[in-house]
C-alpha cells in the first residue's frame, strides 16, 4: 500500500492519515520513493528535503495520535516552484546567480500551506527567470513531458506539472504572469487554478520584490494538483489579505448564485490565430460535459480578444524590455535569445504609448465585464496547438512569433486579473487535451464548480508512468 499513496490527491491523503489508514511518514516517504523512481526520466524536481520532511510528518503523526486539530492538509507533502520563497532553501529563478540567494521569509502560499498542515518537501524547476513557456533552466536543465521526452511540458510552472503527472507530489505551488500555472496544466495533463488577482497573496523577501508594473499588475500565484476538488480546498486555505501584499483583498470565497441555468460563453476557435481541430474538438467535449450538468452553452466569442492580447504582450515586451541588458548577464543564450525573439514581435512604445496600453486596458475590461454579466463563465482552449517540440520556441523568427498563437487565448485572462480553472478534457495523438473556464473577477467558486463537473464526467488523465 505505502509504494502506491502517490497516487492519491491531496485531500484523499489528507483523509486517509487523520484516519489513521495510514500515516504522514509512510505518505512522504512514498513519494520520495517516486521521486527516486522517476525523475530521472522527466528532471521535474531540483531539490528535495527528505530528513526536514521526515521529521515534519513524524511530528503530524504525533498530533493525529494525540487527537489534536488538523488542518486540511495534514500531514501531506507539496511542492514549491523554485521562484516562490521557501525559507531554508535558495529562491533560484532557475538560474546559477540566484543559485544561493536564501529567503528571510516564506512567501504566504507557502506559510499558509503549512499552516494548513501541509510539508513542504521538494522544489521544482522552470525556466530561466520564468520567462518562457517552455521550462528549461540554465541552472537545473531541461524538464521533459511524461507523455512524450521530446515534447515541452510548458512553463514557467513546467517541473510543477511533470512531478504532479508523474505521482511525484499531490499538490503544488506555481506562479502565473502569462500561463505559467495553465500551460504545464495543458501540456501535463493536470489540474490548476489561476485565482483573480488579489485573491492570494504573494510577498517576496528578496529584492527587487516588486520590479515592475506589469508583474505588479498581472503576476498571480496558484495551486496546482491533479484534482478540481484539491484546487478547491488549497483556494480555501490560500485566499484571503495578507499584510506583506498591499493588494490583496478579503473577497468571499462564494459569490451570489446566478438566477437560472449558468450560461456558458464557448470558444472552440479564439479569434486571433490558427486552432488544431483537436484543440477544438477538445472544448466541445467539455462544452456537452457541462449541458449534461445543467449548464446553458452557446458558442459565442467574448469581446476585444485580440486588443486583449495586443495590450499584454506590448506591456510585457515594454517593461521587460527596460531590462535587458541585466537578463543578458543571468540567463541563458537560449531563454535571451527566446526573449529577444519574442519582444522584436512587438513594436516598442513610447511613454505615451504605455499610457495609453493602460486606457485600452480599461476598455476592454469594461467590455468583459458587460459580457460577464450575459455569459458568467467561459469556456475555452488553453493552447490552441499541441505539446511542441523542444526547441520550437528557438528554432527562428517564425516558431517564435507563433508562440503568442499558441497562447492566444491565455493572456487576455492574464491583463484582466480574472479567475481561471483548467482541467484535462482527454488526450489526441497520445498527448493531453485541456481547457480553461474562466469566469468575472472573484468567482473561482463558479469556475470551479465547473471544472468539477467536467472532471466528473471526462475523468483524469493522472498520475501516469514517464513515457518515452
Amino acid at each position: 500500500m505505502g509504494n502506491e499513496l502517490w497516487r492519491n490527491s491531496a485531500t484523499e491523503l489528507a483523509a486517509m492519515i487523520a484516519r489513521r489508514d495510514t500515516s504522514s511518514r509512510a505518505v512522504v516517504e512514498a513519494h520520495l520513493a517516486r521521486i527516486a523512481a522517476v525523475n530521472p526520466a522527466v528532471n521535474a524536481v531540483v531539490s528535495t528535503d527528505a530528513a526536514g520532511a521526515l521529521a515534519a510528518a513524524d511530528a503530524a503523526d504525533k498530533a493525529v495520535a494525540a487527537g489534536a486539530a488538523l488542518g486540511p492538509f495534514h500531514g501531506v507533502p507539496f511542492s514549491v516552484k523554485a521562484n516562490i520563497d521557501q525559507v531554508g532553501v535558495p529562491t533560484t529563478h532557475g538560474v546559477p546567480a540566484f543559485a544561493n540567494a536564501m529567503p528571510s521569509l516564506d512567501d504566504p502560499t507557502v506559510e499558509r500551506m503549512k499552516a494548513a498542515g501541509g510539508i513542504p518537501f521538494a522544489r521544482t524547476n522552470l525556466p530561466d527567470m520564468g520567462l518562457r513557456i517552455h521550462t528549461d533552466s540554465a541552472l537545473y536543465g531541461l524538464t521533459r513531458n511524461p507523455w512524450d521526452a521530446g515534447r515541452t511540458v510548458g512553463g514557467s510552472s513546467g517541473g510543477e506539472g511533470a512531478a504532479l503527472a508523474t505521482g511525484m507530489t499531490p499538490i503544488g505551488l506555481g506562479n502565473d504572469i502569462g500561463g505559467s500555472l495553465r500551460n504545464p496544466a495543458f501540456a501535463c495533463g493536470i489540474a490548476s487554478l489561476k485565482p483573480s488577482f488579489g485573491r492570494i497573496p504573494y510577498a517576496q523577501s528578496i529584492e527587487l520584490r516588486s520590479p515592475m508594473l506589469v508583474f505588479q499588475m498581472m503576476a498571480v500565484y496558484g495551486p496546482m494538483a491533479r484534482s478540481v476538488g484539491d484546487l478547491r480546498t488549497a483556494l480555501s486555505v490560500l485566499a484571503g489579505p495578507h499584510p506583506r501584499d498591499p493588494f490583496s483583498f478579503p473577497a468571499p470565497l462564494v459569490g451570489p448564485k446566478p438566477a437560472g441555468r449558468i450560461k456558458v460563453a464557448v470558444v472552440a476557435d479564439p479569434p486571433g490565430g490558427t486552432t488544431a481541430p483537436e484543440i477544438s474538438a477538445g472544448v466541445r467535449a467539455a462544452a456537452a460535459a457541462l449541458k449534461d450538468a445543467g449548464y446553458d452553452v452557446v458558442e459565442v466569442n467574448p469581446p476585444m480578444v485580440e486588443d486583449a492580447i495586443d495590450v499584454w504582450a506590448k506591456w510585457l515586451v515594454w517593461e521587460y524590455g527596460t531590462m535587458t541588458d541585466v537578463l543578458r548577464q543571468i540567463m541563458s543564450p537560449d531563454a535571451v535569445g527566446f526573449f529577444e525573439a519574442f519582444a522584436a514581435t512587438q513594436p516598442l512604445p513610447s511613454y505615451a504609448d504605455g499610457v495609453m496600453l493602460q486606457a485600452r486596458r480599461h476598455e476592454i475590461a469594461r467590455a468583459w465585464s458587460e459580457f460577464f454579466a450575459d455569459y458568467p463563465l467561459i469556456l475555452g482552449p488553453t493552447w490552441c496547438t499541441p505539446q511542441f517540440v523542444h526547441g520550437y520556441d528557438v528554432a527562428g523568427p517564425e516558431s517564435t512569433a507563433n508562440i503568442l498563437n499558441v497562447m492566444r487565448f491565455v493572456v487576455p485572462m492574464n491583463l484582466l486579473g480574472l479567475p481561471v480553472v483548467c482541467v484535462p478534457t482527454g488526450t489526441a495523438n497520445g498527448l493531453p487535451l485541456g481547457v480553461q473556464i474562466t469566469g468575472d473577477r472573484f468567482r473561482e467558486d463558479l469556475c470551479v464548480d465547473a471544472g468539477a463537473a467536467i472532471e466528473a464526467r471526462l475523468g483524469r488523465l493522472t498520475p501516469i508512468d514517464p513515457k518515452k
